[in-house]
């Protein structure tokens, strides 16, 4: 799965290096790893033993942003005789050099995840492992959890399987050089059969009622000496490539579900009728037709995000609807609802154990299920406690805190001009709204905004920035009011 990040230039890290220092101090973010901690690190490269199983033929390639050296994931695609196709998708084994109790083990809870700042990440493992002997990085013999899926020629899966194996990846290719590739013809085969699989899953999520939702990401970026952001939206081989992994886990959510014991990532639609009428009434008031008897998957699946008033929409809809949680369980007591409503079926996260901590959890239940084996106890001991630890978990407010501040400094300067913007999101509570969130088109930038009168959703208005300041200690670092 790609973990898209802000670009940004040595000049805009300077002018943001004080702000980024005080969120990474508020949140109390780990920037070094102790002592012990890195000793860890050096003895469990030493110790570290490969599986006999032996799939280093396997020409695997990743697909991953140009800098990135933590790959979760690498993958070979390939056709099957008589029809359908097989994807062996090999995830790192992070339980290979993390043992449970472990000093590793112990600061892997403390952290919780990789955070991303537009200066730097904080890893959630040192990088002498995660972006070294653990880390699928081509021509280098590692550890892995090699899913075998095999799919019919409609993209369905037949059979899933993991195990762990030793494996060797030949190429690091990035998204936009696959993208270009695909399009020209001159892409390999095993690389070409990602849009072909990945559009066959595309229209299997639509026909059994998920859907995803790709907004356009903020990039920020420093030219002619200022700073400007911009809209980007996701290439299609992204999509196809999270279709991969949305496949491994749902595969897992049925293997633990099957197997009795593990964690799932479920979502359930809301049922308060009325925001639910509230939802149907902002489809109405953007225009946006919404038939009787069709979902909400089938209507956001149709919506195109580049349009900002569907964008608009898909922004509030989706915050209002859909609600996650984990949800855990063991000795075959299966909870009642076990479904993620954005992928309509059960799910679970496997496929970034260096970045995300409860991956590496739900690959060892994966394993052990598979090889027929009792669930490990240390994983066991801990599926109880898991939903709290991810809970402390910071990366989405990192992130949503650091386009903050990029925003404020991108318009730090600019306080009393106004701009022109589109009403995205407003107070839900209220009936009569006077506060909500504005989209500028140019500089890309969404901010806070207030009105004296009410404001309307998906309404087009003249804001005028009172506020930018990165440093600003309040609640909102940019405001705008309504001219």
């Amino acid at each position: 799965m790609r973990r898209r990040q802000m670009h940004m230039s040595r000049e805009a890290q300077d002018a943001l290096l004080q702000a980024l220092q005080q969120l990474r101090a508020e949140l109390k973010t780990p920037m070094e790893f102790p002592a012990h901690v890195l000793e860890a690190a050096e003895a469990a490269k030493a110790a570290v033993q490969l599986p006999a199983k032996d799939a280093t033929h396997l020409p695997l390639f990743t697909i991953d942003p140009p800098t990135s050296m933590d790959l979760d994931q690498a993958m070979h695609l390939e056709r099957r005789a008589g029809g359908g196709y097989r994807v062996h998708y090999a995830i790192a084994d992070v339980a290979a050099f993390v043992k449970p109790g472990s000093p590793l083990d112990a600061e892997a809870h403390d952290r919780i995840e990789t955070l991303y700042f537009p200066d730097l990440k904080v890893p959630l493992h040192p990088p002498s492992i995660s972006e070294g002997p653990a880390s699928l990085l081509p021509n280098q013999v590692v550890p892995a959890l090699l899913w075998q899926h095999d799919l019919d020629a409609d993209g369905n899966v037949t059979d899933s399987t993991v195990s762990r194996a030793k494996v060797r990846s030949l190429a690091k290719l990035d998204y936009q050089g696959v993208q270009q590739d695909i399009e020209a013809g001159t892409a390999a085969e095993p690389v070409a059969l990602l849009r072909e699989i990945g559009k066959l899953r595309e229209a299997l999520e639509a026909a059994r009622g998920g859907v995803s939702v790709n907004l356009p990401d903020q990039e920020v970026t420093l030219k002619d000496g200022s700073f400007r952001l911009s809209y980007v939206a996701a290439l299609p081989v992204e999509g196809w490539n999270e279709q991969i992994s949305l496949m491994t886990g749902m595969a897992a959510a049925r293997i633990m579900l099957d197997s009795g014991a593990g964690i799932l990532r479920t979502q359930k639609e809301q049922g308060d009728q009325q925001v639910v009428q509230r939802v149907h009434d902002i489809a109405k008031h953007l225009g946006i037709d919404w038939k009787p008897g069709v979902t909400y998957a089938a209507l956001a699946n149709s919506l195109d995000p580049a349009d900002p008033k569907h964008m608009a929409f898909l922004s509030e809809a989706t915050t209002m609807l859909l609600r996650a949680e984990y949800t855990t369980f063991r000795d075959h007591q299966v909870p009642e609802h076990t479904a993620h409503a954005a992928i309509a079926a059960p799910y679970t996260y496997c496929t970034a154990p260096l970045r995300r901590l409860i991956d590496r959890y739900t690959g060892e239940l994966c394993v052990a299920a598979c090889a027929g084996q009792a669930p490990p106890p240390w994983v066991l001991e801990a599926l109880h406690c898991l939903p709290c630890d991810m809970a402390r978990g910071k990366g989405k407010v990192a992130d949503r805190r650091a386009v903050d501040l990029v925003e404020a400094a991108v318009l730090k300067n600019r306080v009393g001009e106004v701009f022109g913007g589109l009403v995205i999101n407003t107070d839900a509570e209220d009936n009569r709204p006077k506060e909500g969130t504005v989209h500028l088109a140019d500089p890309a930038v969404m901010g806070r905004i207030t009105s004296g009168a009410e404001l309307d959703l998906g309404a087009c208005v003249q804001a005028k920035l009172t506020r930018a300041d990165p440093l600003f200690t309040g609640k909102n670092k940019i405001l705008f009011n309504t001219v």
